[in-house]
C-alpha cells in the first residue's frame, strides 16, 4: 500500500526559451499531485501541455531536468533513485510509444523484469502458468511469448504487452501514458479490462494520461485533472471529463493563458 506524492514539480528540457533563444524550456511549472492506493487519477489536456513530461519525469527519463519540487513514494525520495531503482520500488510506466528490443523474447524479458522487481526468480512452472493465464485474458496468441519485444508488433499488440507487464509485475503505482492511443474499440475494451484487473485488490494507484473520455467509460476515474500549460488548472470528479468531452479545452486554455 503505497502513496506517490508530487509537490511543486518544475521540469526543464533542452530547447528554445520563451524569447526564442537556444537553451532550456520549462515544461512543468509547479505540479502537485498525491496518488493513494486504489485511486485512479485521470490527467487530461491538449497536445503539448506537458502530460507525457510528467510521466517520464516520474519514471526518471534523463532528458528531463527537475529544477524544483519533489517526488516521493512512501516518503522515499524518488528523484534520488536511478531508473531501475524506481521500477524496483514499484513505479511502472506504460509508454505511449513502447520501444523495440530485438533479440529479447517477451517471455525472457518479462521473467527477467519480475526477478528484478521481486528480488528472486519466480518458479518456472508457476511463472509459465501465470503468464499463460494473463495472456489468455488479454486475448493474446500463445506464440506471442516467443516474439522479440515489440518488434513488428501492431499498435494494439504493443499496448496489450504493456498491460501484460502491468498484470504480471504488480507495481504499486501504474502510470499509463495514452494507453488508449491507436486502439480500436475491441482492443480498448481488452486493455481496459486488464487495467481494472490490476486495480481489483485496491492496492495499485493509477495515473491515467489521456486526451479523450472514451477510455474513462471502461476505467472509472476517482479524480480528473485538467492539465494545460505545464500545470493543473482544474480538478474534479468523473463529471469533469464529460464536461471536457462536450466543451473541449478552450475555456481552460484561456484560463491558463496558453
Amino acid at each position: 500500500m503505497s502513496t506517490l506524492e508530487i509537490k511543486d514539480l518544475h521540469v526543464q528540457v533542452p530547447g528554445k526559451s520563451e524569447d526564442g533563444a537556444e537553451g532550456v524550456k520549462e515544461i512543468l511549472k509547479g505540479v502537485t499531485l498525491t496518488i493513494k492506493p486504489g485511486e485512479t487519477h485521470a490527467v487530461m489536456g491538449p497536445n503539448g501541455s506537458g502530460k507525457s513530461t510528467l510521466a517520464y519525469t516520474i519514471a526518471g527519463h534523463p532528458k528531463y531536468t527537475v529544477t524544483g519540487g519533489s517526488i516521493s513514494l512512501d516518503g522515499a525520495d524518488v528523484l534520488a533513485m536511478s531508473v531501475d531503482e524506481r521500477a524496483r520500488a514499484g513505479l511502472f510506466l506504460a509508454m505511449q510509444y513502447p520501444v523495440e528490443v530485438p533479440g529479447v523474447s517477451v517471455s525472457n524479458f518479462l521473467r527477467t523484469a519480475k526477478t528484478a522487481v521481486s528480488g528472486e526468480a519466480p518458479k518456472l512452472r508457476t511463472w509459465v502458468k501465470d503468464m499463460k493465464s494473463a495472456m489468455e485474458l488479454l486475448a493474446m496468441d500463445p506464440t506471442f511469448a516467443e516474439r522479440n519485444v515489440n518488434e513488428g508488433f501492431s499498435g494494439g499488440e504493443k499496448k496489450r504487452h504493456e498491460i501484460l507487464q502491468l498484470e504480471l509485475l504488480k507495481p504499486k503505482i501504474a502510470i499509463l501514458d495514452e494507453t488508449d492511443s491507436g486502439l480500436d474499440i475491441d482492443a480498448l475494451k481488452v486493455v481496459s479490462e486488464g487495467v481494472n484487473r490490476a486495480k481489483e485488490g485496491g492496492e495499485v494507484g493509477v495515473l491515467l494520461i489521456t486526451h479523450y473520455t472514451r477510455i474513462l467509460r471502461y476505467i472509472a476515474p476517482d479524480f480528473v485533472h485538467v492539465f494545460v500549460g505545464g500545470r493543473f488548472v482544474e480538478e474534479g470528479g468523473p463529471e469533469l471529463a464529460e464536461q471536457l468531452e462536450a466543451e473541449g479545452y478552450e475555456r481552460f486554455l484561456a484560463k491558463a493563458g496558453a
